[in-house]
């Protein structure tokens, strides 16, 4: 349990966009969540906001194809569902409009506060990952690596990626942490509500 909890599952929908110029008002304070399709990215979000559904999950690869848009019952904090990096298969030409879409967005969302980059445990850091954590350090955009389906590794091994990925991170020259999480057995959730109040800058509830 954290103070956070109930402005966190306070979370609802606001809009979905194509393209950064059909997002919210950029003003406040927002945290995207960004990912490879499959790693986890809307189960998270529906953990932290104990919601069922608010985003929505999919075995289906790249299923989240907007800009999701979230509010808090605080003003102007929002939370940012990017679209799912889609697997080998997606057209060329798809990839590349997707890649502008981030680009656009990293570069240019001033209310931008931080990143979620959301990686399965049992396969961090592929290219996607790598180029998402290039995109942040040239933009100095905090990164939060969110290592997802902890439950399916033991304790050892999944402690060993989450050293080795902050690792990678610090080498890297990007600002930012890492941690385990399940969406299973809500590991993580308390962790990360208490990671996002901080970069959202949120009041304590008295």
């Amino acid at each position: 349990m954290t103070p956070y909890d109930p402005i966190f599952r306070s979370a609802h929908f606001i809009k979905s966009a194509e393209k950064l110029s059909q997002c919210p008002l950029d003003q406040g304070l927002e945290v995207a969540f960004a990912g490879r399709s499959n790693a986890g990215k809307s189960t998270a979000l529906n953990t932290l906001a104990d919601q069922k559904k608010l985003a929505r999950t999919s075995k289906t690869p790249g299923r989240t194809q907007l800009i999701n848009c979230f509010g808090l019952s605080v003003d102007d904090k929002r939370l940012v569902d990017l679209p799912g990096y889609g697997f080998a298969k997606v057209p060329v030409a798809m990839k590349e409009n997707w890649q502008a879409h981030m680009q656009d967005y990293l570069m240019n969302r001033h209310s931008l506060t931080g990143v979620v980059l959301v990686m399965d445990i049992r396969h961090p850091l592929k290219e996607f990952d790598l180029m998402m954590l290039e995109w942040a350090k040239a933009n100095q955009v905090r990164v939060h690596a969110l290592l997802t389906k902890a439950d399916k590794l033991k304790r050892g091994p999944a402690k060993s990626t989450m050293l080795q990925v902050k690792k990678a991170m610090q080498e890297m020259g990007v600002e930012g942490s890492a941690q385990m999480f399940s969406g299973l057995n809500n590991e993580g959730v308390d962790e990360l509500r208490l990671q996002l109040a901080q970069w959202l800058e949120l009041p304590e509830p008295e």
